[in-house]
């Protein structure tokens, strides 16, 4: 490699170690030397040389496929061509893992760790991360928010935004259905819904709340429930994507034209908003960049590099083909 392109051994080893003050064109020259050799570095080698893993890990718990495989790709996608490679951690309970994350990621040989919601509001495990001084970036906390280099949407206005849409199309009985009571996005969300209720003075109904946990299955259940009802809602707004396509669903089983009979909207933007039919008219969630952006914190994190503490990404409301008009009569 060295006389391939004419540098020593140390400059190359220079190179592929990403340190500094070595020229652009020397740099260059040793990257195509090593395109033309069709050289890739061991990692494991120079973890060994260096005494670092390079490993660092991603945890989350959250039934939503569509969520979850948004949140790794990105995380991953920032990691393409770097020094760093991610380990995945599902976790059964943010409970479940409360005063044992730390064991677990200093057993697995982690350099710093991203903590996907709710994971990211326990107080013990950040506490601890703090305590062991392990790097740890966090996906939309809402607690301690100076613990930690943080990213997030603003989960409020967004479902606010999204019932003064429903609203604007004449809705006046509009169902809610919440996610897992242990997600701090599930309060929050049910918080702008009645917000934007109250701004535009329409009564909250308890009758049309219903209790989903994030899953297709849950916002089927709660979709049959509120169909079978007496006060069927003329819309129904679901704080995930997944429980929304469930409601669409149970819509179905009633005999109700989606959005003749009945609105739909949902929360993500995932690939099940796109994949229904009407397509899902949903808040778009930047799971991805939030992801990509927090594994981008802990890199700087770890190698004592300048960061932001607080990155607030934008959402977006997409209309689609689920809500429409409010039926007359």
């Amino acid at each position: 490699m060295a006389k391939r392109s004419g540098t020593s051994i140390k400059t190359v080893s220079r190179v592929f170690n990403d340190e500094p003050f070595v020229r652009d064109g020397t740099r260059e020259r040793v990257l195509k030397a090593a395109a033309e050799l069709d050289y890739h570095p061991n990692m494991a080698a120079r973890s060994l040389v260096r005494g670092r893993s390079f490993l660092i890990g991603l945890f989350y718990e959250n039934p939503s496929p569509n969520y979850v495989v948004d949140l790794q790709t990105g995380a991953l996608d920032r990691l393409h061509d770097e020094r760093f490679r991610l380990l995945l951690f599902p976790c059964e309970s943010a409970r479940a893992m409360s005063g044992k994350l730390l064991q677990v990621a200093r057993t697995s040989g982690l350099e710093g760790i991203v903590l996907a919601p709710p994971l990211g509001d326990d107080p013990r495990t950040v506490a601890e991360l703090r305590e062991g001084r392990m790097p740890f970036t966090r996906i939309a906390p809402t607690t301690a928010l100076d613990a930690s280099p943080m990213v997030g949407i603003d989960d409020v206005a967004a479902a606010q935004a999204m019932t003064q849409h429903l609203l604007s199309l004449g809705h006046r009985r509009i169902a809610f259905v919440q996610g897992d009571p242990g997600h701090a996005s599930t309060g929050q969300r049910l918080c702008g819904f009645r917000a934007a209720l109250a701004e535009a003075g329409v009564a909250f109904e308890p009758a049309l709340l219903e209790q989903g946990m994030y899953t297709f299955e849950s916002g089927l259940a709660a979709g049959r429930r509120l169909f079978a009802g007496r006060m069927r809602p003329s819309a129904v707004f679901a704080a995930n994507d997944d429980m929304a396509a469930g409601v669409c669903v149970a819509a179905k089983e009633h005999g109700l034209d989606i959005p003749g009979a009945v609105s739909v909207a949902g929360f993500d933007d995932s690939l099940i908003s796109r994949v229904t039919w009407p397509q899902l008219t949903t808040i778009h969630q930047p799971t991805y960049d939030m992801a990509h952006a927090a594994t981008d914190a802990l890199i700087a994190l770890i190698d004592g590099q300048a960061h932001e503490r607080a990155i607030d990404l934008p959402h977006r409301l997409l209309v689609r083909g689920s809500t429409g008009l409010a039926p007359q009569g």
